[in-house]
């Protein structure tokens, strides 16, 4: 018993540290832009401080409990959550789906960009003009900005390194942090429990037609920061569980509601002195007592680090994601640590750090970074809302599915109205970096997908036909051993049709003897974890159709896999075995590999219109610089041999060139005088 309540603590501790660092900081700037879209402190009154608790109360338990905690989380593929594992489970019914898709994920890694410098910022200009020690090291904004860069950076710089030793703090730490957030509440309602009267829905809605309300409906795009990290809660179900999050979000979000309620009382039992003050104190900081003010300024610096934590890791299983479903082009994971789950992704890494720091010094304060922060978060919600609806559909749950649409989908739209509102005040910079994300991935797929409706059928050639050529060279010694093994890493089809080009590389550039070939293709499965081969010898010992199933969460390193392959086949008196003569290993069977790997080039005597060619150039951009198929692979200590291909697409007509026969000298000059 007392073993089982300590695997719970244990978890739900480990939940509170991976799972809640977005939402949990939201006390740190929720209520400041909310007094910022007040216009001056001049306009405070008790009925919008009330208004705006409402709001963010009906907000909090709509988006993130009903909608993420008991919806949302019930959708898990194989115990994965998050938009494409959605995606994942209802692609194959509707082809439309991958648009949700693909603008929910590129809004979601956009916003990955956004929170680290948000809260950092946030907590770090809490510091401004305090005492540490007898001086102040942070005097100016120009301070917060250098301390909050160098966070960033030596964060950013200790992903390489692998994270899980940091990890095993963040559960204390976000522990220590919500019981913060709740007793220092708790400690401000005291001196006004009216705030209570916000439970009620009518008081939020008064407030969105009152006069004391200068932005009206678009306040709402305020209000919404107090959700940010409900899409985060849900893409995490994978590391923590279901249940887990089920146990720890009541505390949570309990917590969050006592903190915005204690910063609603204090606003209202010093309303007099605020709105004779020139500008607004975030109030986070100012229902902090002075004993308690640096203590809680540090925690919180250090609640918003494993919130840039988060978003981090989850930007690397995001991409890793999308790179298994074939929505992004191929990146290099690493695995820092021993942990199935721990991954680093440089290209992803350094990109967030370019763009978080370019955020960071273009917005300098935390105020001005609200305006763009809640935008995309916001689409990534209203698309996860169509994916689900769709899902809950399929499973023959078709009241509730229409339900969600409807209730969702237009609180949705309002909160995306309400955040287009701040566009030109910074939402423009998260538009810019969604559409950019959003280009990329619409090249790869699309251009994936093109690729393969205009490929000339004619360059399809089937695999069975060409199998006693193919038994004749491997047995032919007047031709030089290439390998024993040769690896072609190609699609075959179910039909055993194959690109001519794969057939035209072996057996007629320069054959290529071999003792054993093996095609073998790489299917990604819908689920995160699927990992199983099948053989078709054609019926030989020596030509092997190997079909890998992995799911969209496994590494794709072939190599791991073939020697594993070809020992079970070799056991099971399948394939030959392969002596070698010369080995430091005695007794060695199984020979040499070589991968033979055709990299396309686009052909300019192909007929498709500019549209689909700059789609198809884009894709092969891409491809040629992001990680290549011997990295993505695990290849690189393999014998690879890549060969260039041209890519017809339609090929155009060749006009016939007129034959004109020179007889003589006389003929010469006459033609070159006419």
């Amino acid at each position: 018993m007392k073993q089982q309540k300590s695997r719970i603590f244990i978890g739900a501790l480990i939940t509170l540290g991976i799972v809640y660092g977005d939402i949990g900081t939201s006390p740190l700037y929720v209520m400041n832009a909310l007094l910022t879209d007040l216009g001056g402190p001049q306009y405070l009154t008790k009925e919008y401080v009330i208004g705006c608790l409402s709001l963010i109360f009906w907000t909090l338990m709509l988006m993130t409990t009903v909608k993420y905690v008991l919806i949302a989380l019930r959708a898990d593929n194989r115990g994965e959550g998050g938009i494409f594992a959605l995606y994942a489970l209802v692609r194959q019914h509707k082809k439309w789906l991958i648009y949700p898709a693909l603008i929910g994920g590129a809004a979601l890694l956009a916003d990955g960009t956004l929170t680290p410098a948000v809260t950092v910022t946030s907590a770090i200009e809490g510091l401004k003009g305090v005492y540490l020690g007898s001086k102040v090291w942070i005097n100016s904004q120009s301070n917060v900005i250098i301390v909050t860069f160098s966070i960033l950076l030596v964060l950013f710089l200790l992903q390489r390194f692998g994270t899980s030793f940091i990890g095993k703090g963040f559960g204390p730490i976000m522990l220590l942090w919500f019981g913060f957030l709740a007793v220092i509440g708790l400690s401000n309602m005291f001196a006004d429990f009216s705030v209570l009267k916000a439970l009620s829905p009518h008081y939020g809605l008064m407030l969105l037609f009152s006069k004391t309300n200068k932005v009206g409906i678009f306040i709402l795009g305020s209000v919404f920061l107090a959700t940010t990290g409900a899409e985060a809660l849900y893409s995490d179900m994978g590391h923590v569980g279901r249940k887990n999050i089920y146990l720890t979000w009541p505390l949570v979000c309990l917590a969050l509601l006592l903190n915005y309620f204690g910063q609603g009382a204090y606003l209202i039992t010093h309303l007099a002195q605020i709105k004779a003050a020139k500008a607004f104190e975030n109030p986070f900081y100012a229902i902090l007592s002075p004993n308690l003010y640096l203590f809680g300024v540090l925690l919180a610096t250090l609640a918003a680090i494993i919130a840039s934590q988060a978003l981090i890791t989850g930007s690397f299983t995001l991409v890793q994601e999308a790179v298994g479903l074939k929505i992004l082009p191929r990146m290099k994971v690493e695995h820092p640590s021993l942990s199935r789950g721990q991954i680093y992704i440089s290209a992803v890494n350094w990109l967030l750090c370019l763009c978080t720091t370019l955020v960071l010094f273009y917005f300098k304060t935390s105020e001005h970074m609200e305006a763009a922060y809640g935008l995309a978060i916001t689409l990534t919600m209203l698309m996860t809302t169509l994916l689900l609806f769709e899902y809950l559909r399929m499973k023959e749950k078709t009241p509730l599915a229409y339900l969600v649409l409807v209730v969702f989908g237009v609180i949705e739209i309002i909160f995306l109205l309400a955040s287009l509102s701040k566009f030109a005040h910074g939402g423009y910079i998260t538009a810019v970096i969604t559409a950019l994300i959003l280009a990329m991935m619409v090249a790869w797929y699309f251009g994936n997908r093109v690729r393969e409706r205009y490929a000339d059928r004619s360059e399809m050639v089937n695999l069975r036909n060409y199998k006693q050529m193919l038994l004749d060279l491997s047995k032919d010694e007047s031709e030089p051993l290439f390998t024993d093994n040769l690896i072609i890493l190609a699609k075959v089809k179910r039909d055993l049709s194959i690109k001519r080009e794969i057939l035209y590389s072996i057996l007629d550039k320069k054959p290529k003897r071999a003792k054993v070939y093996w095609f073998v293709s790489v299917n990604t499965t819908d689920e995160p974890y699927t990992n199983y081969y099948t053989v078709d010898m054609m019926g030989t010992r020596n030509i092997v159709n190997l079909q890998l199933y992995l799911g969209y969460k496994m590494s794709p390193s072939v190599n791991l896999y073939l020697y594993q392959i070809v020992s079970d086949l070799m056991q099971k008196d399948v394939i030959d075995e392969q002596p070698q003569k010369y080995t430091t290993n005695p007794g060695r069977i199984v020979g040499n590999f070589s991968v033979l790997m055709i990299q396309e080039v686009l052909s300019p005597n192909t007929r498709i219109s500019p549209w689909i060619r700059l789609l198809i150039s884009a894709r092969i951009f891409l491809q040629d610089h992001s990680t290549t198929p011997v990295q993505w692979f695990g290849l690189e200590t393999s014998e690879v041999h890549l060969e260039k291909v041209p890519l017809f697409l339609k090929k155009r007509s060749v006009p016939v060139i007129e034959q004109r026969v020179i007889l003589n000298p006389k003929d010469i000059k006459r033609s070159t005088c006419e």
